[in-house]
């Protein structure tokens, strides 16, 4: 018998909101993800949502998860899975969600052939490794399916997990009174060193927490990396993840790379590729007014968890006493302005010139650019000659000083607002 699912026990995520929202359209729902993030429940809570909120009969929504061997079997013989479907679906619409598709036989070939039978039925899927997906079936549904992206906790969803109150006080968009602000400070400092895997957030021990993050690592390194591609270099592997994790927020310089680990160029590419793929880090390309020179200027480095970030460094100190704190925080905040961009056109970038005058991020919309500097702690309302440099040039209405010592004040630039704000009020970036 299948194991009832409370939703109200866990956490809504945001991109739950998206994933329903396509509910109404014909392509595949894919849901990418790593391992451990969330997918199983999301897909759970979907199941949850139809049954109570859209009044959808059990017996029209179909869970299968084929990491279980009984679910496996009926993803072999694509003829009679689509004959059920066919079946189940001559009278209403019914829902098909599988977790972890791309362990169908063929994966591609099966759910290609599922779709095109053009059955009265949403398909919603989820696969943990862009590597595995793209190998056995991403490429193929091309036209098919539209992709989301499942990433460890934002802070928000960090908070809900921690404080449903708190939560309601964050999201309101009323100013916070000094306690709060206090309280939601010392939130994030936590959220910096343990990251937003939601095993590892909901845990109440650091042991316990550590011990989750060492399993986690050891899954997507032996399953998702090391057994998918077939490394052999497990050691130099290990130890790029170690030297990617200290140069966050740096720019990245692969033969340096190549040449301390011992390895050639290609495979440190192709090391970082399968990091990416497998959702470890992000890299984040240069700004230039010529977009040709993008393609070829050097990146930086984040990883999506800063939990598994410190356990490549081993080092769970607490934020404030860190000599890399900054790196923390730069981090932390380039993943939440990426989930804020998710669904807009809004693209991130970094500056820099040829004389290393630098600002972290720029967010841009159109012809709207909007300079986004990090600084773990100001004694005084200032601003960096980074940020000056690249306001001379492009002249921005707007501009934003993340920090954790000031907050609710702003200096004037010539043209330019500069805002100082703490990191959990994200919300106040916009693009008008």
């Amino acid at each position: 018998m299948e194991q009832e699912f409370d939703s109200q026990k866990y956490i809504k995520r945001e991109l739950f909101s998206d994933v329903i929202k396509h509910l109404n359209k014909p392509e595949m729902t894919l849901i990418t993800g790593s391992r451990q993030v969330g997918k199983t429940v999301l897909l759970l809570q979907l199941k949850d949502w139809l049954v109570k909120e859209k009044k959808i009969s059990p017996d029209d929504i179909f869970y299968y998860n084929l990491d279980l061997i009984q679910d496996w079997e009926i993803f072999q013989d694509q003829t009679s899975f689509i004959e059920f479907l066919k079946e189940r679906s001559k009278k209403r619409r019914i829902y098909v969600l599988v977790d972890e598709a791309q362990k169908a036989k063929e994966a591609a070939k099966f759910f290609k052939g599922v779709y095109d039978s053009r059955l009265n039925a949403k398909i919603v899927l989820t696969g943990s490794s862009s590597l595995e997906i793209k190998a056995k079936m991403k490429e193929s549904l091309a036209g098919r399916k539209i992709v989301f992206s499942l990433q460890p906790f934002s802070f928000s969803e960090f908070v809900s997990a921690k404080n449903k109150s708190l939560y309601e006080r964050l999201i309101s968009g009323k100013k916070l009174v000094l306690l709060d602000q206090k309280t939601f400070l010392k939130l994030f400092q936590e959220y910096l060193v343990f990251g937003g895997y939601p095993r590892v957030v909901l845990s109440k021990s650091q042991q316990e927490k550590l011990l989750i993050l060492k399993e986690i690592n050891s899954s997507f390194i032996e399953k998702d990396i090391l057994g998918f591609l077939e490394i052999k270099n497990k050691l130099a592997f290990n130890n790029l993840i170690k030297l990617l994790a200290g140069q966050v927020g740096q720019l990245i310089n692969i033969q340096e790379l190549a040449t301390n680990l011992g390895i050639d160029r290609q495979t440190v590419e192709r090391y970082i590729y399968a990091l990416e793929q497998t959702f470890v880090i992000n890299s984040l390309l240069p700004y230039f007014e010529n977009p040709r020179q993008e393609i070829i200027k050097t990146p930086k480095i984040y990883f999506a968890d800063l939990g598994l970030r410190n356990l490549a460094l081993e080092n769970f100190s607490k934020a404030e006493q860190r000599l890399d704190k900054g790196q923390l925080l730069e981090n932390a905040i380039f993943n939440e302005l990426k989930l804020c961009l998710r669904n807009s056109l809004g693209k991130i970038r970094f500056w820099r010139t040829k004389q290393k005058a630098e600002v972290d991020f720029v967010i841009i919309k159109g012809k709207q650019l909007l300079p986004v500097e990090v600084k773990y702690s100001l004694k005084k309302p200032k601003i960096s000659l980074g940020l000056r440099n690249f306001l001379e040039k492009y002249q921005s209405k707007r501009a934003f000083l993340i920090n954790l010592s000031i907050t609710n004040q702003s200096l004037k630039f010539k043209r330019t607002k500069i805002n100082f704000i703490y990191p959990f009020e994200l919300t106040k970036i916009r693009l008008k």
